[in-house]
């Protein structure tokens, strides 16, 4: 198998949000810059700090592309948080170990 046959290729997890199971995918390098990006004009802007959240749930969680902002208002903010934090972590991305020793 060529590393060309991987482009595209999603890596998924099954977490719990709300006491359910539910899938996501490790976000991508254009994935992670879309991010960053929203994030650094969040601190330029001030503006709300839900942005960032919706935009890492919506990229990284099965059918989370058609959430809208309503949807959203609906869960419970911790709810949310420990969501986006688990996509962080298992995108390599979050406070772990792993990513202390790197």
């Amino acid at each position: 198998m060529s590393i060309l046959d991987l482009v595209g290729k999603k890596v998924t997890k099954t977490v719990k949000f709300m006491n359910t199971d539910i899938t996501i995918n490790k976000l991508s390098v254009a994935e992670v810059t879309a991010i960053q990006e929203a994030a650094k004009e969040l601190q330029e802007n001030s503006e709300d700090g839900l942005v960032v959240l919706r935009q890492v749930i919506r990229s990284a969680v099965e059918n989370g592309d058609e959430l809208t902002e309503a949807n959203f208002l609906t869960f419970p903010i911790d709810e949310l948080s420990k969501l986006s934090n688990e996509i962080m972590k298992f995108s390599g991305l979050g406070n772990t170990e792993e990513t202390k020793k790197s």
